[in-house]
């Protein structure tokens, strides 16, 4: 479908724009002339970018201390500071050594590390598992205890006499940057209570009662590990224990039960018309809720025939995802009754997809003449009969099928340890409101089942709950070597089911401090990012757990996805032991293959390392600072040095990391004082066309100096750090970084970052690399870079344009003149100069389609195809075209999805029954709504080999003739168009994306553990025909007829 697609598009494309071939160019565009004005240009500013940027200094001095002849003097820039003495270097001719990276060693040490968190966080949940089995072993349930507990959401509430409400009481709470800056208590924990349940409902009081005995636990496991979070339990008893803040996840379904085969039969019969169909339809929705990822399921509809839900999927089953989930959801709203009912029809048809099974009936309505047959064939199967009259009875009614599913797990003893997806933290949203500017943080949870150890109850098997700790994943991401993976290399994990845990392509849920509606992180698979690999080879060797190698040809976007680096990657992977969970390392070929040492001096490194223009990568961890209390306060900084002088001997540091940075901050400390003289030298920048210099190197240091005060900057966000993408992170070196290192060594890379452009404040950023070596493969040392004004850039240009040959001086061109348009783009094609302000900063096509065009046949650009499986895409409110994706089960339309997902992610467990009140109340009043969809869209790339090309284009019978000269060091093209003919009726290039559906069913990993039966279980538990009064285990949503899973 894809290749139709874009096959009619070209088509489309060639058909509307009629190319004429003409041999040279216009005679009223002289060749010589273009390249005399981008020559001019390009030495004008290639000499200002090196001059303020200091790149040849730093270039020189570096290849003065990898020279073979130790005390070589390098020369340098007049004016500029001497090169470091060589004192600062341990032996000289071998203070660097280049090493090849080692990928397999590298992510085998990568998953030990991850291994050993896990663990750490395994082993608080496990003790908090003993110490509520222990606590509850000694507790006798008394129905008239009375006990004062401290309740969520009462605490600290006052009645109109300004007395503390019941459950309330004085609750000390505390802001503490470890929990996003949250008002917190960090001794005691609090009770969290369904709305629709007592507070005082003795289960209740006698279970937080016993449960009290956790808080102890709760301190101990936060000051053995102070990188832990949120620790919880919660009850099957409907209680939920959390210390020390509020949050509750789908994880305690998953602690529960393991993984299960479902099929459900939906009575569609005569009998169920009205209200007892909507009942049914709201029990099978409850039930898809309590599915998870690891589970399979179908639904079969039946009267006197059965009538699978979704035709296509006859005879077999479907993960439980979000995607499927919801695709039978729409399904279930178009059945509709008539006929008799022949439940034996339906039930052979669920014994011939199933083996062994648990039959759970639900019968629906007040009726009572079934319920005894019902019951019978629930004992029978080990399963559990519940009779449903009206739509409050659904939830708690559903949740009872849980409890059964457990029972073999209890009885066993299993502690099986379960680990979540990644999704969003909860309390971000009182985070953002707080205007914390961390962002939002993903987590995964560990989470193990609670069991009741009484002998009286073993053969009933009991569970008591379920209970968790948060891990955040910027947590895991510090144990990333970054500094080893090169620029463009990465560190990513999966879960069993392929979806990603961590991966620098997984989108943010947040932007611009608001919520927008993506797709669930736990839905994001690893083949929607690593899309270049079309046969899911790397993918499905990691769901299966191996370790191995892969290598392919990628192409990966920057900037926002407007921009496209081509590269090739080699890829080595692992499983993570004593989790579902495999970890992998990118790294590109050419210079991110290869790795140097530098040798300097601890005084000497340790000196430059604290000059004050000195910063180092925040999300870099040089030191643990985190792991113990007294070490919070302290910068990475001041961390080195304490670690690197002996008098904090018991940090945790990474020696060959800091080493590293130690050599960096001496190599480029001569660039401070080289600044400092050209700022303080008046004759200099009069102008103040250059604002900033900037440096970065391989091991997350950063330099930076002001040409003019802060407050005068036309741009603050390079300082302030606005763009994320422009900053060292977790997962990616800064854009400005990585394009000038796929750039021709000695080459500047000009660009306007976009988020200027369109609010009239904007600059030019121009970077180059420095190289260890002066050869094509060396490893990257650092890269440097301005910030202009892009009036002080454009006049530079036009400046150059207004230069001619001729003896009178009088030029037959100019680009002043009327006749001619000229443009300075980049190697993407967008607009950095035009006499027109407003296209500053669009594509090229967009502006001059006919032009574009014949670039793209001429092969000066290349057009390369692009996928975005986490976009979004307008779509009209009650359009028809919502019901798109309804054709596939497998397609990508998610909006109910991301409706319940997000509710979900963003309230706490017990709040799933208001889901449909509030996902309704968050949907858009306006005509239009953004939508989760997966799209296809183009960037553009020039052809490094052609240099300059003329060309001809026929409008209509006129002749318009253009002239493209690449500026030289630069990735920048001047282009020269007559202006003669009117070329308006042909359209436009854009990168607008185009929709498409590829979703498909993925391969996954079942779960190791799994318990089907039990010998033990007590069948006679099995459900009555009067309704049960126990309380449910966990809310979830609505409710369906009949299921068996195995």
């Amino acid at each position: 479908m894809c290749s139709s697609s874009s096959s009619l598009l070209l088509l489309w494309t060639l058909v509307g724009l009629d190319v004429v071939e003409v041999s040279g160019s216009h005679p009223g565009i002289p060749l010589s002339v273009v390249k005399l004005w981008a020559s001019a240009f390009g030495g004008e500013i290639k000499s200002i970018s090196a001059k303020y940027s200091g790149s040849q200094l730093l270039q020189k001095d570096l290849w003065a201390i990898t020279a073979p002849r130790p005390g070589t003097n390098s020369s340098s820039e007049p004016g500029s500071p001497d090169p470091p003495c060589t004192e600062k270097y341990k032996e000289p001719e071998k203070s660097v050594r280049v090493e090849e990276i080692d990928g397999v060693k590298l992510v085998k040490n990568l998953a030990l590390k991850l291994e050993e968190v896990f663990w750490k966080k395994a082993e608080a949940t496990r003790r908090l598992v003993e110490a509520a089995e222990e606590a509850h072993h000694q507790h006798e349930d008394n129905p008239d205890l009375q006990y004062e507990y401290f309740n969520a959401v009462l605490i600290n509430e006052v009645d109109e006499e300004g007395n503390n409400v019941e459950l309330g009481g004085e609750f000390l709470l505390e802001p503490n940057d470890h929990f996003n800056n949250l008002s917190v208590n960090l001794s005691l924990s609090v009770v969290q209570v369904p709305t629709n349940m007592y507070n005082k409902d003795p289960d209740i009081v006698n279970g937080v009662y016993w449960s009290e005995a956790l808080n102890k636990v709760f301190v101990d496991n936060f000051e053995r590990d102070s990188t832990l979070i949120w620790q919880y339990f919660g009850s099957a008893k409907g209680f939920f224990r959390q210390y020390p803040g509020v949050k509750n996840r789908k994880w305690y379904i998953q602690a529960a039960t393991s993984p299960k085969d479902v099929v459900i039969l939906i009575d569609v019969s005569g009998s169920m018309k009205g209200l007892r169909l909507t009942i049914a339809r709201q029990t099978v929705s409850s039930i898809l809720d309590t599915l998870g990822d690891d589970d399979f399921f179908n639904v079969i509809a039946y009267n006197q025939e059965i009538h699978y839900v979704e035709p296509c999927l006859n005879g077999t089953l479907v993960r439980a995802d979000r995607t499927n989930k919801d695709h039978f959801r729409e399904h279930l709203k178009k059945l509709f009754a008539k006929g008799i009912g022949l439940l034996g029809v339906a039930l052979a048809e669920a014994f011939t997809i199933l083996n062994e099974v648990r039959i759970f009936p639900y019968l629906i309505g007040r009726e009572s003449a079934f319920a005894d047959n019902l019951k019978w064939m629930a004992c029978a199967n080990k399963g559990y009969f519940s009779q449903i009259s009206t739509l409050a009875d659904v939830q708690e009614n559903v949740m009872r099928y849980l409890h059964v599913m457990s029972r073999p797990k209890v009885i066993d003893h299993e502690h099986d340890t379960v680990w979540t997806e990644a999704y969003v933290d909860s309390a971000l949203s009182q985070a953002h409101k707080l205007k914390d500017k961390s962002g939002p943080s993903l987590m995964t949870t560990v989470a193990m089942p609670v069991f009741s150890t009484k002998n009286e109850t073993k053969n009933q098997g009991i569970l008591l709950g379920v209970a968790g700790t948060d891990i955040p994943l910027q947590e895991l991401m510090k144990l990333i070597p970054k500094h080893m993976l090169g620029i463009h290399g990465y560190a990513f994990a999966i879960t069993n089911n392929g979806y990603i845990l961590m991966h620098p392509d997984l989108r943010p849920l947040y932007q611009d401090g608001k919520k927008r509606r993506k797709p669930n992180y736990s839905s994001v698979d690893l083949s929607e990012v690593e899309w270049e690999d079309k046969d899911d080879i790397l993918r499905n060797a990691m769901v299966k757990r191996r370790t191995g190698t892969f290598s392919m040809e990628v192409k990966k976007t920057v900037d926002g996805g407007r921009r496209v680096l081509k590269m090739h990657n080699d890829y080595f992977y692992t499983d993570i032991k004593g989790t579902p969970f495999s970890v992998g390392v990118a790294l590109s070929r050419g210079h991110g293959k290869y790795f140097f040492r530098g040798n300097v001096s601890v005084e000497a490194g340790l000196r430059d390392l604290e000059q004050p223009d000195v910063a180092l990568a925040d999300e870099w961890t040089y030191c643990n600072t985190e792991e113990q209390h007294e070490h919070r306060h302290l910068t990475q900084i001041q961390a080195i040095k304490m670690f690197m002088t002996g008098r904090r001997t018991h940090l945790k540091c990474d020696r060959e990391l800091i080493q590293e940075v130690l050599f960096d901050a001496v190599v480029t400390a001569p660039l401070d004082a080289y600044w400092t003289g050209l700022a303080l030298n008046k004759s200099e920048n009069s102008d103040k066309g250059v604002e900033i210099a900037f440096l970065g190197t391989r091991t997350g240091l950063s330099r930076t100096n002001l040409f003019v005060p802060a407050d005068q900057l036309s741009n603050q966000d390079f300082l302030t750090a606005e763009e994320k993408e422009g900053v060292f992170n977790a997962d990616h070196f800064p854009l400005w970084y990585k394009r000038a290192a796929e750039q021709v060594p000695g080459a500047f890379v000009y660009s306007i970052p976009f988020s200027t452009a369109l609010e009239n404040k904007s600059v030019v950023l121009a970077s180059t690399a420095i190289q260890l070596l002066d050869d094509r493969k060396s490893p990257i040392v650092a890269a440097v870079g301005i910030q202009m004004k892009l009036e002080f850039f454009q006049r530079k240009f036009w400046t150059a344009c207004r230069q001619c040959t001729a003896l009178d001086g009088k030029c037959g061109i100019s680009c002043d003149s009327a006749d001619i348009n000229c443009y300075l783009i980049d190697n993407n094609a967008f607009i950095l100069v035009t006499e027109e302000p407003s296209q500053t900063g669009l594509f090229f096509g967009e502006v001059e389609g006919a032009v574009m065009n014949k670039l793209l046949q001429m092969g000066s650009f290349k057009r390369i195809t692009l996928y975005d499986y986490q976009a979004l895409c307008r779509e009209y409110a009650g359009s028809s075209d919502s019901a798109r994706s309804l054709s596939n089960p497998f397609t990508v339309f998610k909006w109910l999805l991301t409706e319940l997902v997000i509710f979900l992610l963003e309230f706490n467990l017990y709040s799933w029954w208001n889901v449909d009140l509030s996902a309704k109340a968050q949907r858009p009043r306006s005509k239009t709504h953004m939508v989760p969809c997966d799209t296809e869209y183009p960037a553009f790339v020039s052809e490094r080999t052609i240099k300059e090309t003329t060309g001809n284009i026929d409008c209509e019978g006129c002749v318009r003739s253009f002239v493209i000269q690449q500026i030289p060091s630069s990735n920048l093209f001047m282009v020269v168009v007559d202006n003669k003919c009117d070329c308006s009726s042909y359209p436009p290039v854009t990168m607008d994306p185009i929709e498409i559906i590829l979703k498909y069913q993925k391969d996954r990993k079942k779960p190791e553990s799994c318990h089907p039966f039990h010998p033990e279980e007590n069948a006679m538990e099995c459900g009555s025909a009067s309704r049960l009064s126990s309380p449910l285990a966990a809310a979830l949503l609505p409710l369906v007829a009949s299921t068996i899973s195995r």
